[in-house]
């Protein structure tokens, strides 16, 4: 059961980058006052992983599935978008015509 009280059932795992989770978490305690240091007591990449395991998402160093689609689909659409621009940009050339520099 999700945060919202709905079971969740698909094909693709929600996936976030444990290290979002310890840069929330360092930053948090730090606005509270306290102390937080990285590196000193153990690597918090682990219990950060077993967490997000915990609330039943994958950890995943490419960080949101989701965002990463969209991201994605959003790249695709500009790469597109300027190729069009390009090939629209080029005159025409005949076969057999000379080009000149």
């Amino acid at each position: 059961m999700d945060a919202h009280g709905e079971t969740t059932h698909s094909d693709h795992p929600e996936t976030y980058n444990p290290w979002s989770i310890v840069n929330l978490v360092f930053h948090h305690l730090a606005d509270e006052g306290l102390h937080p240091v990285l590196g000193e007591t153990g690597d918090p990449g682990a219990p950060a992983a077993d967490l997000l395991r915990a609330f039943g998402i994958t950890p995943a160093a490419e960080g949101n599935r989701q965002e990463a689609e969209q991201r994605n689909q959003r790249l695709a659409e500009i790469r597109a978008a300027f190729e069009q621009g390009l090939s629209a940009e080029r005159p025409a050339v005949e076969k057999g015509s000379a080009v000149s520099c």
